[in-house]
């Protein structure tokens, strides 16, 4: 394998974009869990769920509810994995096709959220392999073939969306469905 490939929205990270109530914020852990000014011996109300961990010290990502983004065990175990194979000089790519309702939301939690082994996602795909648009994942994979020219069959792909599997399948491609987030089983 070459290349391998993710989608974001409930692949990378939950909840999908068109989801959330607005774009994405980061707020203080403090803040999250309700935790008062004064100083009060009341335990938190809410717990940081696991995968939302930022580049930012003590804050996460979430939407103006403050409903938390996390990136799912298996994105962040699966992208730490693919960084420990590069530096040890894996021919190896990683790249996005998306097809998100907000690419700008998406751009940013690629710049705040981490991996396990602390990259930041926006540094775990090559730059110029990031496929985001509303048009059909195969021809997201006709553009990654062009720019990299790794064969189909030498790429693998992760999506929650079982037409996308099947669409990207048919160029040749190693397609793997994750339809509850991305898992380390399926890595």
């Amino acid at each position: 394998m070459q290349l391998v490939v993710f989608d974001l929205d409930y692949t990378i990270w939950q909840p999908e974009m068109y989801q959330i109530d607005g774009p994405p914020k980061l707020i203080s852990v403090d803040e999250f869990q309700g935790k008062q000014k004064r100083k009060s011996r009341a335990p938190p109300i809410r717990s940081i769920p696991f995968g939302a961990t930022t580049i930012h010290q003590n804050k996460i990502a979430t939407d103006r509810r403050g409903i938390p983004i996390t990136v799912f065990d298996g994105a962040s175990h699966a992208l730490s994995e693919i960084n420990r194979m590069k530096k040890e000089d894996w021919p190896l790519q990683a790249a996005i096709s998306s097809r998100t309702d907000e690419p700008g939301w998406a751009f940013q939690l690629m710049k705040w959220l981490v991996a396990s082994d602390g990259t930041p996602l926006s540094k775990c795909f090559d730059e110029n392999l990031i496929e985001i648009s509303y048009m059909d994942k195969s021809k997201h994979f006709e553009s990654l073939n062009r720019k990299t020219g790794i064969p189909f069959e030498q790429m693998c792909f992760f999506d929650n969306e079982y037409w996308n599997i099947q669409s990207v399948s048919s160029l040749g491609v190693k397609c793997y469905h994750t339809p509850d987030g991305m898992t380390k089983e399926a890595w």
